[in-house]
C-alpha cells in the first residue's frame, strides 16, 4: 500500500512522488466540489473516518480553490474534517491496544491520521488568514454601526476555531506514536500541527478576553506536542521568535510556558526559554525590533506564574543586570522579587536558599541606585511587594528603610512616589510596634539597657574560669613534666633530698591525689613528682600508687596521668569521698542567669531596632511633609496617604503633616482636594465606638487634639472639613453638638484648651446651621463672657469668634435687611464690660479678645458707633482714674517713706504704659472698623434701601404712558441710573471718612495727637507694647483719610527704619501694605523704602516684607522694577521659610507675561555690583533659579544679546565672570548660539580670564549633544576659536597687544556713564519725604538723558527706567491710581 508523506508545501502533492508515495490524482473544479462533498459525507456515514483515504482529493481541491469556493463549501469541508478527526479519536484507542493489528491496517490507519490532520491544519490556517483579512477590511470606524452587516455572509470562525483545536488535541493525546515504525513520529507531521498553532497565536485578538477559550486550547495542544512529540526545543525557539515579532504575545507566551511546566511536567522548557533570553547580547537587545520590551514583560509575567521553576536557571538572567537595556534590568529585578516572595521566604530555608536570598536582596539594593529612574522605581515597587508579603528579613529593615528615605530626594517624580509607597508599607507592616515614637521609646530603652549592663557586671563577677579538658591539659604539660621527672630521678645533693622530704603526705590517699593534681594544674611539677614519690611509701597498698614499685620515668608518668586525668574523668567509687565541686552545685543557677541575660539582650536589641526604625520614619516624615505642595498630583496624593498612615501609628510629629496638608482643601486640583477630605474623614470623621455617644466623644476628642495650638490658617481650613461633616446629614451631628456643649459649659470634665476647641467647633457648625449658636447665645454669654471673663480672655476671644459666625456679613442677600441685635442686648453688655475691665489689666490676651469683640460689635449691633463711642469714653475714664490713683499713691508714699518712692514708681509707670497701650489699641481698632462699617455695611444698606425704593416707585408708576418709559429705557440699558446712584453713595461714604470721622467734634480726633506724639518720641515712650500699639493704631487712623495719611506717612516710614523693635517694624510693613492698596498715589514715592526692609537684620521682618511685597506686586498694586533684586537675594536667605517665600514670589511672577525676562538684566547688574560684594556661589544659585523661568527661544536670543553687550560696560573681572556664568545658565538654542557668535567682539577680549572662558566653553559642550551635523560643526569651530583666543591671551598677558587692548577698553569706558555712589540709593533713615526720593534709585542705576553721551550703541551698567517703555507689558502697569475708585475694592481684598 502507498504511504502518505506530509508535504512541506501544499502544492507538492500534485507532483510525481516517489515509490509508493501518495499523489493527488484529480484536482476538482469549484463547480464539482459540492457533489463530491456530498459523496464524502455519505462515505463518512457508511465507512467511517477511513473514507478520507478515498476522498482526500475532494478536501484537497477545496484548499487549492479556497479563494474561489463558496462559504458553504468551506463550512461543509471543515465540518467533515472535524468529524473525521473526531472519528479517528474514537476508533483508534481500541486498535492501538489490539495485538492482532496487521501491518497493512496499521499503515492504513496511519495514512488516515496524517491525511486528516494535514487537511484540517491547512484548512484552519486558510480560514484564520481569511478571517483576519476580513476583520481588517470590514473594521467599523469610530461611531459606525456597520460592523454587523459587514460580517454577514462570513463563516463564524471564532466559534469554530475552538472546536477544531479540541478535536486535534483529543486525537494527539492518544498514543498514536505506535502507528509509526519504531514509534518515531516524522518531524513534518509535528511541524504541520505546530505551525497551525503558531499561526493562530499571531492573531492580534488572541490575547483578548473573548479569545480565552481558543487561547487555552492552543496552549494545551502545544503542551501535548511538547510532552509527547519531542517539540521542547522547537517550542522554546518559537516562543523567542514570537516575542521578537509580536509584542502583545508576552503574557500569552508566559501563560503557555507556565502551563507546559506545571500541568504537563515539562519544567525544562522554562530553563530553555530563559537560556535563550539570557544569551541575548546587549548590542542585540539595543537594536530596534529586538523585542526587548516583550522579553521583559514575558519574564515578569512568567515569574508571577512559576517562580520556583525559574530559580534553578536564574543565573543566566543576572548578566542582563549589567546590560544597557533598562527594560531587561526591570524584568530581572521583578523576577528576583517574585522568587524572594514565593520561594525564598520563611524561616525554614536551608543554608543554600538563605545564601541565595541574601544575594538577591543585595542585588536589588544595588539597583536602588540604578542610573535609570524607571529601574529605581521598579525596584522600589518590588520592595513594596516584598514588605507587604512579609518576606523581608528583619535584619534588613533598617538598611532598606534608610535607602528608601534617601530615594525621597530623587530627581524623578515616579521614584519619589514609589519611595513614599514603600515607606508606607514599612510602617503598615512593621514588626515592632503599633505606636512608633522615638521619644516614647527612649526611656524604656535606657531602663532595659541599664538592666542588661547590671546583669553583665554580675555575670563577670561570677564568671567561672574557662574549663579545658584534662586530656588537653595533660598533652600540653607532658613534655615539660617529662623533663622535670628525669631531672628529679638523677642523683642530687643532700639539700635536694631534704627538700624532697619537706612535702608532707595527706591523711588519705585520695587527698594526696587531689593535692598532686592541684600541683600539676598550678605548673608546680617538681612538688607533684616529689609528693608522688612519698605517697608510694605512705600508701604501698594503694591502687593509685602501686605502679611506683619500680620508680622509673615511665611509672611516674603513668601514675601522674592516672591521677590527673582520672581525678576529673573517673566516676567516684562507692564508699569513697567525692571532692567538693562548687561549679556543679551552682550550674543550675548560672544557667538561669545566662538565660535571663540572653532574654534581656534580645529585648534591648528589639528596642534599639524599634527606636532606629522610628527615627527613620520621623526623618521620612520631615521630607514627605515638604512634598505636600509639589505640582505633581500623584506625589501629593501619595504624601497625603503617607501622612494618614503615620498618624494612625502615632508616629512622633505625624500631626504636623496632617495639619500641613489641611490648606490643600483650597486646592484647585479636585483630586488633591478630595484626597485631603477623604484623609480627614478617615482620621477624624469616622470614629470607632460601640454607641453613638462613644463615637461622638471620640470624634470630638480627635478634632480637639487637632485644634490645640493650631494657627488661625489651620483653623480656617479645618472649618471646610467640619462644615462638610455638618452639611452631610450624618447621624452623629446631634450627639457631637451635645458633647461640645457639655464640654464647653463644664458639665463634662475638660481642660481649658478642650473648652476653647469645643466652642470653636460649635462656631464651625454654626456656619452650616445658625441656630446651633443663636439659640444658645445666653449660655455663651454667661459661661465665657460673664463674671469670670477676666480669668480667661482666650476662651472669651474664641467665644466671640464663634458668635461672629451667626452674622451675615459674608452672606448678605440683596432684599433681606441685615441681621442685627439691639444695643441693650446681654451680649453687648458683657462685651463692653469685659473690654472696660481688661483695659486697665495686664493680661497678654486681652488685645486679641478686644479686636474680635469690636469686630463683632460692628457686625452685629444696631448703631455700633454709639456703643463704641461710649466704650472709648468709659475706658479713657478708667485709665485716667488709674493714673490719678497712682499719682496720689506716689505722693503719699513719698511723704511717708521718702527714698522708697522712686522704687515703687516704676511698676506704676509700667502699669500705666500697658493700660495706655491697650487704650490706643482699642481706639485704633474702633477707627478701623468704623471705616469698614461705613464702606461695607452702610453702603450695602443704602444700596438695599435704594433698591426697595426703586421697586416701590416702579410699582407706583406702572400705569404711566409708555413714552416716559421709552425715554428712560436707554439709560437703564446702559446702566447709568444704578451707576450714578452708586457713585453718589460712594462719594458720600468717602466724604464722611475724609471730613467727619476725624473732625474735631468726633471722639476719635482726640486720640490722633496722642498717637503722633507717642510714635514720634520713642525716647520718651520706650515701652515696647506702647510703641507697638501706637504705631499700629496710627496706621489704622491713616487708613481713614488721605489727608491724615499724607501728614503722617513720613513719620510712619521713620518708625519703619529707626525702630529697634522687630515687631514694630513688621507691623508697620503690614500697615504700609494696606495703605499702598488704599492710597497708591501717596505711597508710590516710598516704594524703595519698603524694598529696603527685605535686607532687615531680623528674620521676622524679612519674612513679613517679602509676604507683603509679594501680594502687592502680584495684584499689580506695585510696579515691578529692578528693586526685585532685593527679593532675589532672599532666595539664599539662611532661613528656609523665607527662601521658600521668595521662591514662591518668582514662581507666581513667572506666570505674568515676560515679567522675569524684562527684569533679568537689571537684576544681574544689581547683584553683580562690586559694592554689594556678593559671593560667586550665591550669585550662581540665584541666577540658576531665575534663568529656569526663561523657556522661549526668542527670550533666550534677546537675553544673549543684552548680556553680551553688558561686557562692554563691565569694569571688573568679577562682573565679566558673572555675565559669562549668566550666559551659561541659559538653555541655549540655535538662535541664541548664532546671536552669541554675532556678539563676539563684546567678550572676545575677556576670554583670557578663566572665569569667562570656562562658562562659555560649557555652552558649546551642551550644544554639541544631539545637535544636527551642520550646527555641530559650527559649535566645534566656535569652540576652537574660544580656545585659541584663551590660550593666546594666557601666553601674552604682558605683551604690548594685551596692553593696547586694555588701554582701548579704558578709553572706551571713559565716555560710558557711571553709576552714582551707593550711598544715594535710598533716602536717609529717619528723614521725611524728599521731593526727589522717588527718583533716587533711578539716578543711581540709569543715567539721566541729559548726561547720556551721544554714542547710542553703548549700554549702561543697569537700567530701570531706560527699558521700562520697551519691555514692560501693559498688563504689569497699575491701571487705576485714584484712591476713590480703589478704596472699596481693595478694602474688601484686605478682609
Amino acid at each position: 500500500m502507498w504511504d502518505f508523506i506530509v508535504p512541506v508545501c501544499v502544492s507538492d502533492l500534485v507532483k510525481t512522488g516517489g515509490i509508493n508515495q501518495y499523489v493527488v490524482q484529480d484536482v476538482l473544479s469549484p463547480k464539482q466540489l459540492a457533489s463530491h462533498l456530498h459523496s464524502f459525507r455519505a462515505a463518512l456515514r457508511s465507512q467511517g473516518p477511513l473514507c478520507i483515504l478515498e476522498h482526500f482529493d475532494t478536501a484537497y481541491s477545496v484548499l487549492q480553490h479556497f479563494q474561489a469556493v463558496d462559504i458553504a463549501v468551506k463550512e461543509d469541508t471543515l465540518e467533515l474534517l472535524v468529524q473525521v478527526v473526531s472519528g479517528l479519536s474514537v476508533s483508534l484507542p481500541s486498535l492501538l491496544l489490539s495485538t492482532t493489528l496487521s501491518a497493512v491496517d496499521r499503515k492504513q490507519q496511519l495514512n488516515a491520521v496524517k491525511m486528516a490532520v494535514f487537511l484540517l491544519c491547512k484548512l484552519t490556517e486558510h480560514l484564520e488568514s481569511d478571517s483576519y483579512r476580513q476583520s481588517i477590511i470590514t473594521a467599523p470606524s469610530k461611531g459606525s454601526k456597520k460592523g454587523k452587516s459587514a460580517n454577514e455572509g462570513q463563516i463564524q470562525w471564532d466559534t469554530e476555531r475552538e472546536t477544531v483545536l479540541q478535536a486535534l488535541t483529543q486525537l494527539l493525546q492518544l498514543d498514536i506514536r505506535t502507528l509509526w515504525s519504531l514509534s518515531l513520529v516524522e518531524e513534518e507531521f509535528v511541524s504541520c500541527v505546530t505551525c497551525c498553532c503558531y499561526k493562530l497565536l499571531e492573531n492580534p485578538a488572541i490575547s483578548l478576553v473573548k479569545s480565552k477559550g481558543s487561547r487555552d486550547a492552543i496552549i494545551h495542544l502545544l503542551g501535548v506536542l511538547v510532552k509527547k512529540y519531542n517539540h521542547l526545543l522547537g517550542a522554546s525557539v518559537k516562543v523567542i521568535q514570537l516575542l521578537q515579532h509580536f509584542e502583545q504575545l508576552s503574557s500569552v507566551c508566559a501563560q503557555a510556558v507556565a502551563v507546559w511546566s506545571s500541568e504537563y511536567g515539562v519544567k525544562a522548557i522554562v530553563g530553555e526559554v530563559m537560556r535563550e533570553i539570557g544569551q541575548k547580547s546587549s548590542e542585540e537587545l539595543s537594536r530596534e525590533g529586538s523585542g526587548v520590551k516583550a522579553f521583559s514583560c514575558f519574564l515578569s509575567e512568567l515569574s508571577s506564574l512559576v517562580p520556583d521553576a525559574m530559580l534553578p536557571n536564574i543565573s543566566v538572567l543576572l548578566t542582563h543586570l549589567e546590560g544597557e537595556s533598562h527594560s531587561m534590568r526591570m524584568a530581572v529585578c521583578e523576577v528576583l522579587g517574585e522568587v524572594l516572595i514565593r520561594v525564598l521566604s520563611g524561616d525554614g530555608l536551608n543554608d543554600t536558599a538563605r545564601a541565595d536570598r541574601d544575594r538577591f536582596l543585595d542585588t536589588l539594593q544595588e539597583h536602588l541606585h540604578d542610573t535609570n529612574s524607571h529601574v529605581r522605581a521598579r525596584v522600589l515597587q518590588v520592595y513594596t511587594r516584598i514588605v507587604n508579603s512579609k518576606a523581608l528579613p528583619l535584619c534588613r529593615y533598617s538598611e532598606v528603610m534608610g535607602l528608601a528615605v534617601g530615594r525621597l530626594m530623587d530627581k524623578s517624580v515616579n521614584v519619589c512616589k514609589n519611595a513614599i509607597q514603600l515607606l508606607a508599607a514599612f510602617i503598615a507592616h512593621n514588626p515592632y510596634s503599633c505606636k512608633l515614637s522615638s521619644a516614647d521609646l527612649k526611656k524604656p530603652l535606657e531602663k532595659e539597657t541599664a538592666k542588661l549592663r547590671e546583669l553583665r557586671e554580675r555575670g563577670k563577677e561570677k564568671a567561672p574560669v574557662a574549663v579545658i579538658e584534662a586530656a588537653e591539659l595533660w598533652e600540653a604539660m607532658e613534655p615539660e613534666l617529662l623533663q622535670t621527672i628525669r631531672a628529679e630521678l638523677e642523683p642530687g645533693s643532700e639539700e635536694e633530698q631534704e627538700e624532697r622530704e619537706e612535702e608532707e603526705v595527706e591523711e588519705s590517699e585520695r587527698d594526696t591525689a587531689v593535692k598532686i593534681a592541684q600541683f600539676l594544674r598550678a605548673n608546680k611539677y617538681r612538688q607533684a613528682v616529689r609528693l608522688c614519690a612519698r605517697a608510694h611509701s605512705a600508701f604501698p597498698q594503694s591502687q593509685l600508687f602501686s605502679a611506683l614499685s619500680t620508680f622509673t620515668v615511665e611509672s611516674v608518668m603513668d601514675t601522674l596521668a592516672l591521677i590527673f586525668k582520672g581525678s576529673e574523668q573517673d566516676p567516684p567509687q562507692k564508699g569513697e569521698e567525692q571532692p567538693p565541686a562548687p561549679q556543679e552545685e551552682g550550674s543550675a543557677k548560672n544557667e538561669a542567669e545566662e538565660s535571663e541575660q540572653k532574654k534581656q539582650e534580645m529585648l534591648v536589641q528589639y528596642l534599639r531596632d524599634t527606636e532606629s526604625f522610628a527615627l527613620q520614619v520621623e526623618k521620612a516624615i520631615a521630607v514627605i511633609n515638604t512634598m505636600l505642595y509639589w505640582k505633581t498630583t500623584s506625589v501629593v496624593q501619595e504624601a497625603i496617604q503617607f501622612c494618614v498612615t503615620v498618624c494612625e501609628f502615632s508616629v512622633a510629629n505625624s500631626l504636623l503633616g496632617v495639619r500641613k496638608m489641611l490648606p490643600l482643601v483650597w486646592s484647585t486640583d479636585a483630586a488633591v482636594k478630595e484626597a485631603v477630605v477623604q484623609a480627614y474623614r478617615r482620621l477624624y470623621l469616622n470614629p470607632q465606638g460601640d454607641t453613638t455617644r462613644a463615637k461622638a466623644q471620640t470624634l470630638v476628642d480627635s478634632l480637639s487634639e487637632l485644634m490645640v495650638e493650631a494657627s488661625l490658617g489651620t483653623i480656617q481650613c479645618l472649618e471646610e472639613i467640619v462644615q462638610e461633616f455638618f452639611g452631610s446629614g450624618s447621624s452623629l451631628q446631634n450627639s457631637v453638638v451635645q458633647v461640645l456643649w457639655e464640654r464647653f459649659t463644664g458639665k463634662q470634665e475638660s481642660s481649658a484648651l478642650q473648652r476653647r476647641a469645643a466652642v470653636l467647633l460649635l462656631g464651625m457648625a454654626a456656619r452650616v446651621e445658625r441656630e446651633v449658636v443663636l439659640s444658645n447665645l445666653d449660655t455663651l454669654c454667661s459661661v465665657a463672657l460673664g463674671e469670670k471673663v477676666t480669668e480667661d480672655f482666650l476662651l472669651a476671644r474664641d467665644t466671640v469668634i464663634t458668635i461672629s459666625h451667626i452674622t451675615d456679613h459674608n452672606k448678605q442677600t440683596k432684599n433681606s435687611p441685615p441681621f442685627r441685635l439691639p444695643q441693650d442686648h446681654q451680649l453687648f453688655t458683657c462685651l463692653t464690660q469685659a473690654i472696660a475691665e481688661g483695659v486697665v489689666m495686664t493680661d497678654p490676651y486681652w488685645q486679641s479678645f478686644m479686636e474680635q469683640a469690636v469686630r463683632l460689635i460692628y457686625f452685629l449691633a444696631e448703631s455700633p458707633d454709639q456703643l463704641c463711642s461710649r466704650l472709648l469714653q468709659r475706658c479713657s475714664r478708667l485709665l485716667l482714674d488709674q493714673i490719678a490713683e497712682g499719682g496720689e499713691g506716689s505722693k503719699e508714699g513719698g511723704q511717708s517713706q521718702g527714698g522708697q518712692s522712686q522704687d515703687e514708681e516704676e511698676p506704676d509707670k509700667q502699669i500705666s504704659c500697658v493700660s495706655l497701650a491697650q487704650l490706643l489699641a482699642l481706639c485704633g481698632s474702633v477707627a478701623f472698623w468704623q471705616m469698614s462699617h461705613l464702606e461695607r455695611s452702610v453702603s450695602v444698606e443704602l444700596r438695599r434701601r435704594r433698591g426697595e425704593n426703586e421697586e416701590r416707585e416702579a410699582a407706583g408708576t406702572s400705569n404711566k404712558s409708555k413714552q416716559a418709559s421709552n425715554e428712560s429705557c436707554v439709560e437703564e440699558e446702559l446702566g447709568l441710573v444704578g451707576a450714578s446712584a452708586e457713585d453718589t453713595e460712594a462719594e458720600l461714604i468717602r466724604k464722611i471718612c475724609e471730613t467727619e470721622l476725624l473732625a474735631e467734634e468726633n471722639l476719635l480726633c482726640a486720640f490722633l495727637p496722642l498717637l503722633v506724639k507717642v510714635c514720634s518720641s520713642p525716647g520718651r515712650y520706650p515701652h515696647p507694647q506702647l510703641s507697638t500699639a501706637a504705631c499700629l493704631a496710627l496706621a489704622q487712623f491713616m487708613m481713614i483719610s488721605p489727608s491724615v495719611c499724607e501728614e503722617n506717612i513720613r513719620l510712619l516710614f521713620t518708625v519703619l527704619e529707626r525702630s529697634s523693635l522687630p515687631v514694630v517694624r513688621a507691623n508697620t510693613i503690614i500697615a504700609l501694605g494696606d495703605l499702598t492698596v488704599r492710597f497708591p498715589n501717596i505711597l508710590e514715592p516710598w516704594t524703595q523704602n519698603l524694598y529696603a526692609r527685605l535686607s532687615d537684620e531680623s528674620a521676622s521682618v524679612r519674612q513679613t516684607a517679602v509676604t507683603v511685597l509679594t501680594q502687592l506686586v502680584l495684584k499689580d498694586v506695585l510696579k515691578v522694577k529692578g528693586q526685585v533684586s532685593e527679593v532675589a537675594m532672599l532666595l539664599i536667605d539662611p532661613q528656609p521659610h523665607i527662601a521658600s517665600l521668595a521662591l514662591n514670589f518668582f514662581n507666581e511672577l513667572a506666570t505674568k507675561d515676560n515679567a522675569i525676562y524684562n527684569l533679568l538684566p537689571d537684576i544681574i547688574s544689581r547683584l553683580s555690583d562690586p559694592e554689594r560684594g556678593m559671593k560667586e556661589e550665591d550669585f550662581h544659585t540665584i541666577m540658576k533659579q531665575l534663568f529656569s523661568y526663561i523657556t522661549k527661544e526668542k527670550q533666550t536670543e534677546s537675553l544673549v544679546e543684552k548680556l553680551c553687550q553688558r561686557f562692554r560696560t563691565a569694569k571688573t573681572e568679577r562682573q565679566w565672570c558673572d555675565l559669562a556664568v549668566s550666559l551659561s545658565l541659559l538653555s541655549m538654542c540655535e538662535r541664541g548660539f548664532k546671536r552669541l557668535q554675532e556678539c563676539w567682539d563684546c567678550y572676545s577680549d575677556k576670554l583670557a580670564e578663566p572665569g569667562v572662558y570656562q562658562p562659555l566653553l560649557s555652552i558649546t559642550s551642551r550644544l554639541r549633544r544631539g545637535a544636527k551635523p551642520q550646527l555641530k560643526s559650527q559649535v566645534e569651530d566656535f569652540e576652537r576659536k574660544l580656545t585659541a583666543v584663551h590660550t593666546k591671551g594666557l601666553e601674552n598677558v604682558e605683551s604690548g597687544e594685551t596692553e593696547e587692548q586694555r588701554e582701548g577698553g579704558e578709553a572706551e569706558s571713559v565716555c560710558t556713564p557711571q553709576p552714582l555712589s551707593k550711598g544715594s540709593r535710598r533716602p536717609t533713615r529717619g528723614k521725611g519725604k524728599n521731593s526727589t526720593s522717588c527718583f533716587e534709585d533711578s539716578d543711581l542705576v540709569t543715567p539721566k538723558p541729559r548726561r547720556r553721551p551721544p554714542k547710542k550703541t553703548q549700554i549702561t551698567f543697569s537700567s530701570d527706567e531706560e527699558e521700562d517703555d520697551a519691555v514692560l507689558a501693559e498688563s504689569e502697569t497699575p491701571k487705576v491710581t485714584t484712591p476713590i475708585s480703589r478704596s472699596s475694592r481693595r478694602t474688601r481684598l484686605r478682609h
